[in-house]
């Protein structure tokens, strides 16, 4: 079987590391190994944790009209009507890869094309580690102030409903 890690640093939000209680998106350095091959950058880590707790029961596809794996930005959290999950849209810049649960395993298709069969409980364990990586941060900064419309807000609870009912599965 393969290899799949993946892990971040140089946290902050959108204006830069210090704190911001109004701030919902984490952005970061994303480094990827898959593989023998290595890739890095700077995104939205908390959209990254997210699907990647996705991707463990949802096969992820790369598609230029869908979020990436490591998304730029993450411009918009819409809500599903009980707020149980959230689609997060953003711009069209990121790196992404697609991951396919196959043969009992995690396939994971490169953009090259290169493929990676990796053993579902390590790569569950290394999504798991990345995302509680993310979550520390969030709980060593201020609490979050809700916003005041409705859409967003509605949006940031769906975020944190969906991420902890995948990571608690």
């Amino acid at each position: 079987m393969g290899t799949f890690k993946i892990d971040a640093d140089q946290f902050q939000w959108i204006n830069g590391p210090e704190d911001d209680p109004n701030d919902l998106c984490l952005h970061g350095h994303v480094m990827v190994q898959v593989g023998t091959n290595s890739f890095d950058d700077d995104g939205t880590v908390s959209a990254t944790a997210l699907y990647l707790l996705k991707s463990l029961k949802e096969d992820k596809i790369m598609n230029r009209c869908d979020i990436q794996m490591i998304p730029c930005c993450g411009h918009f959290l819409i809500a599903n009507a009980d707020r149980s999950e959230v689609t997060i849209s953003g711009c069209d810049t990121g790196t992404d890869w697609s991951v396919i649960h196959s043969d009992g395993g995690i396939k994971i298709i490169l953009p090259s094309g290169v493929e990676e069969q990796v053993d579902f409980a390590d790569y569950k364990a290394e999504v798991f580690r990345f995302a509680d990586k993310v979550e520390a941060y969030y709980k060593s900064c201020q609490p979050k102030v809700l916003p005041e419309n409705e859409f967003s807000k509605n949006g940031y609870i769906a975020f944190w409903n969906e991420w902890h009912r995948r990571r608690n599965e």
